[in-house]
Parts: C-alpha cells; structure tokens; sequence
C-alpha cells in the first residue's frame, strides 16, 4: 500500500506547485494592487506571461541583482538583458511593453499643460525615462508660447560619462518646431546629479545661442539615481 495519498502526490508534483503558486500571485495582486506584493512578485508576473511552463524564481532574482530594481530591469538596454541567462525575446517582449507604457503614463501626465505650473510631473516623466540609463543622454523639451509641451526628444546620446551637445543642433530643431522655449535635460549614470564644469559650459552656450534667436532657457535638469539638481534652481542659469 503506498504512504501517500494521490492529493499529496498532485501537490508534490512541482508543475502542480508552480501553478498553484501563480495563481495565488495572481489573486493577490487583483484584489490588493502594486501594494500587495513585493517588487520581485511584480517581476515573477510579468516574466511568466513570457515564460508559462517553468518556475521564473531564479531567473528573477538573477534580474534583480543585475540591474538593481525592478525600475532597473524594465529599462535595462536589450543588449544587456540578451546577457542574462533565460533571458528570450518573449521576456524582452514582455519588459519593454511595460516600459513604453510606464513612458506613456507619464509623458500624459505633462501633454497640453503649461510644464512649468505641472514641474512635479515633468520631472517624474524625467525620472522614468532617464533615471535608470547606463549611458548618458541629452534630452531637450520644446514648449509653446503658453509653455505646452510640443516634443519631447533625445538630441544625442554618450557614453557613460559623456554626451556631447552642439548647441547649434538645439536651436536648428526649435526652430523647426517652432519653439519659444527649451527645457534642457540629461542623466549621470553614475547616479549623481552635481552639474559637472562641462555640463555648466554647455548649458551656457545653449543659452547664448538661443537667446540670439529669442527662445527661452527655462532650466537645465541633470537627472541621477540619488536625485535630480535644475541649474535654475541653484542660480546657474
């Protein structure tokens, strides 16, 4: 006679065990919201929708420790995330959907608004596009006459602790646009957002070029892990 019954051999069978798992996930997560469940659960949901027939346990929490954060791994360039075992197009898929919604959530948040008066939610959209890059880039945000965002876009992008800017390329594309105004702003991989003498030095001669054709500077805003520093704000500019 055997010493187990059948109902505990089925919850032994770890195909059983995992299912049973994700769905308890799944139920906690629908009737608690983000607040119910840890960052590594957020994760565990998303990567085994890419990922239906093993236990994304390990796979996970390799991600975390790679990149730090759940922010981290969503916004983790796809050449770095190819270099993490288990890591497939269908997990790509999944992050990178995430992602671009997170973007889009948060640049909504800012659309046919005066930025200025909306500064809070400026800086998030900021935060979430630029707070976690491994390389720095250069954003300018053109606005109207009534400081309306018109676009939002990466003038260029560096390497890890440079990015160079012509001011000239600025001001060619707020005239296309039809700026009257700029919001200049880029990240510090390294996490700390302290204007560098470089970052000062352009950020004047982007004002110098601009103030030429009567577009505005309103600030320069240096994006980092640790914070964000507006040269305005501290009487650079």
């Amino acid at each position: 006679m055997l010493g187990f019954s059948l109902s505990q051999a089925a919850a032994a069978d770890p195909k059983k065990l995992e299912h049973r798992h994700r769905s308890q996930l799944r139920m906690r997560f629908l009737k608690g919201g983000e607040q119910a469940i840890t960052d590594f659960e957020l994760l565990e949901l998303l990567v085994f929708r890419a990922i239906p027939d093993r236990d994304v346990r390990a796979l996970c929490k390799m991600l975390l420790i790679q990149f730090g954060s759940f922010n981290g791994v969503i916004t983790a360039p796809v050449s770095s995330l190819r270099k993490i075992g288990g890591v497939g197009q269908a997990v790509i898929n999944e992050l990178k959907i995430v992602q671009a919604a997170a973007y889009k959530m948060a640049q909504l948040q800012i659309l046919d608004k005066d930025v200025l008066s909306s500064w809070d939610q400026l800086i998030a959209y900021c935060r979430s596009r630029m707070a976690h890059l491994i390389q720095e880039q250069f954003r300018v945000l053109f606005v109207d006459s009534k400081n309306r965002l018109i676009a939002d876009e990466c003038l260029q992008n560096g390497i890890v602790n440079h990015v160079p800017v012509y001011p000239r390329q600025v001001a060619k594309r707020a005239l296309e646009l039809d700026a009257s105004a700029v919001i200049l702003v880029h990240n510090h991989p390294s996490g700390d957002p302290e204007p560098s003498p470089a970052d000062i030095s352009v950020t004047l001669g982007i004002i110098d070029v601009l103030d030429a054709l009567s577009i505005k500077v309103h600030d320069h805003v240096i994006i980092g892990k640790a914070g964000n520093t507006s040269f305005k704000a501290r009487g650079l500019i």
